[in-house]
């Protein structure tokens, strides 16, 4: 890290006494979500390539929201910059994209490796009149679950989602504080008959904010308030980890880090996409209208597609790629203490009776259930977050809430009963 405040602190200088920035790079991305070691090897990368040098200058942020203001409100130059699929599309309406060069001279164009499902799903992503494709390139992506500890939670109720509901569950259960993720997870899993029998589509429920699918989703939330212990941005699966709660609604690279802590801990802890359906997420690289430096943002797209990038990234952060191909294929499936699973729509034909990680390559059955993200009915979906999360106050919530105000009643009592019997002593009024 010191690299890149040395960096920032460089390039602050250099704009000091010039416009141009050629020779700068700058890189906004997710914390913790890169191996970073792979920015100086791009710098060398790029330099062997084009000839040209670049420095980069790498920041991180924590709220999709948060990297959306800078650059629709402030115009911030970031080159390059790693959104998600529904922030990509609310970008791609409010023209902050600009579209990225495939073309790189001698250069191979390892965008191309990225896997033919992420290419799909990036397709459905509503462009408002543009291909999506042509303007982002997958980077991670994963699904949304439950992590969940099998000494309180059984393999059986983990498989659906009615598990967070269960009796003797008061407190235990961790929810993610992601509306847009949450609804579209138990909107999928709402409607699961009428997509069996043929009256809707995973696709339409993707984009369905209606008055009467809101009101189903935030009824099922309040059904089991009493169960809910928390909503947590990030700590929820440290938490699971000290057997703190049972279940946590969650995502899958928090539940395969959560894992292996777990493991190091002596706590067993497991990861399920409910039957009944759940939600896929993906993340991509984008170069926003007000880039600088957009030759250079290109190569660094073009270098994070890379196999043995993507195996890295992947090893650091512990999300899954976009990457597909035979490299990464066998990279991931060359431990056998997994079961085969047909994961061909990622990999391809070759994959289907392929030995990798379930939580990190679910099979495809468990795939085909899982709707996309959409930026739609936003207003809507917070006004029922901000009532679900404000009259999730459980039974147990109000015990504790009565027996600390009572305490507090009873230290002021106590207090002014003291003072009375001072000001008696003293003879003061």
């Amino acid at each position: 890290m010191k690299k890149i405040f040395l960096a920032a602190l460089v390039a602050l200088t250099f704009w000091g006494c010039s416009q141009d920035r050629s020779s700068i790079l700058k890189v906004y991305n997710w914390a913790d979500y890169i191996d970073e070691e792979l920015l100086d090897e791009f710098e060398q990368w790029y330099h062997e390539q084009t000839g040209e040098t670049v420095e980069i200058i790498y920041q991180t942020f924590d709220i999709n929201e948060t990297m959306l203001s800078k650059i629709e409100l402030g115009h911030e130059d970031y080159d390059v910059v790693c959104p998600s699929d529904y922030i990509i599309e609310r970008m791609l309406r409010n023209d902050l994209l600009l579209p990225i060069d495939k073309d790189f001279g001698q250069t191979p164009n390892y965008l191309d490796n990225v896997s033919p499902y992420i290419s799909e799903k990036f397709s459905e992503i509503e462009g408002h009149g543009k291909d999506a494709r042509d303007y982002s390139v997958g980077y991670m992506w994963g699904t949304v679950g439950l992590i969940y500890n099998p000494k309180y939670v059984s393999d059986e109720q983990a498989q659906s989602w009615e598990v967070l509901r269960a009796e003797g569950f008061e407190g235990k259960v961790l929810m993610k504080d992601a509306f847009r993720d949450i609804y579209t997870s138990l909107l999928a899993a709402l409607k699961r008959e009428d997509i069996e029998a043929g009256r809707t589509t995973l696709s339409q429920v993707s984009f369905d904010t209606s008055e009467q699918s809101v009101a189903l989703v935030e009824d099922y939330l309040n059904s089991f308030k009493e169960n809910i212990g928390g909503w947590e941005a990030d700590f929820g699966k440290e938490q699971m980890t000290k057997e703190l709660a049972w279940l946590n609604f969650s995502w899958s690279g928090d539940a395969q880090w959560a894992i292996e802590e777990a493991t190091e801990m002596g706590v067993e802890l497991e990861y399920s996409i409910p039957q009944e359906g759940s939600a896929v997420w993906f993340d991509g690289w984008v170069i926003p209208k007000y880039a600088r430096n957009v030759k250079a943002a290109s190569y660094f797209i073009n270098f994070m597609c890379m196999p043995e990038n993507a195996l890295r990234n992947m090893d650091m952060t512990g999300y899954v790629s976009a990457v597909g191909g035979s490299q990464v294929l066998e990279a991931m499936s060359d431990d056998q203490e997994y079961e085969p699973v047909d994961v061909s729509y990622f990999f391809g034909e070759e994959a289907s009776q392929a030995c990798v990680n379930p939580i990190m390559y679910p099979d495809g059955a468990t795939i085909s259930r899982c709707a996309m993200m959409h930026d739609v009915g936003t207003e809507e979906l917070l006004k029922m977050w901000s009532r679900v999360k404000g009259s999730n106050a459980s039974a147990f919530t109000y015990v504790i809430i009565v027996l600390v105000l009572g305490g507090l009643v009873a230290a002021v009592i106590l207090k002014y009963t003291r003072k009375s019997h001072r000001r008696k002593k003293h003879g003061r009024r």
